[in-house]
């Protein structure tokens, strides 16, 4: 069996960001409205906020399928998830972008606080968030002992 690849120390800050800011959707449940109309306005204004967060998921999204695909074969588990997390990202972003008038209607939707599954749907991000978070403080322990 090939040994693991050197996990670079950026891996953990991936995943403990895209966890925190799928965790702050707790403000979802907590109240709708204003969760909504923030986020709405945000994509919609596309001010300096939105691209600096477009490019840091952007960014974070490239480099770990970099790192996935140079390290074909000696990749650890949650390396899957750049590939498919981070694919998913970049499609997101490239549909909001382009303004892919499908994915454009699916996030109105989202953000339809009328909607009798607003609490599954966000739920269903917090719990990724606390996913990938958790893994984030794995991958931190993982590379702090590995030192």
């Amino acid at each position: 069996m090939k040994e693991k690849s050197k996990i670079i120390w950026f891996e953990p800050i991936v995943f403990l960001f895209f966890g925190v800011l799928h965790l702050h959707r707790i403000w979802a449940l907590i109240d709708r409205s204003s969760y909504s109309d923030y986020w709405l306005s945000l994509m919609e204004n596309r001010g300096w906020f939105y691209f600096v967060l477009m490019g840091i998921m952007s960014f974070l999204c490239v480099a770990g399928i970099v790192i996935f695909i140079r390290d074909k074969g000696r990749n650890y588990w949650w390396r899957w998830f750049y590939i498919f997390g981070g694919g998913y990202v970049i499609f997101d972003l490239f549909a909001i972008l382009v303004g892919l008038e499908i994915w454009e209607s699916l996030l109105y939707k989202m953000f339809d606080v009328t909607s009798r599954y607003w609490n599954i749907l966000w739920g269903a991000f917090i719990g990724l968030g606390l996913i990938s978070f958790v893994i984030g403080i794995l991958i931190t322990k993982k590379l702090l002992i590995r030192k």
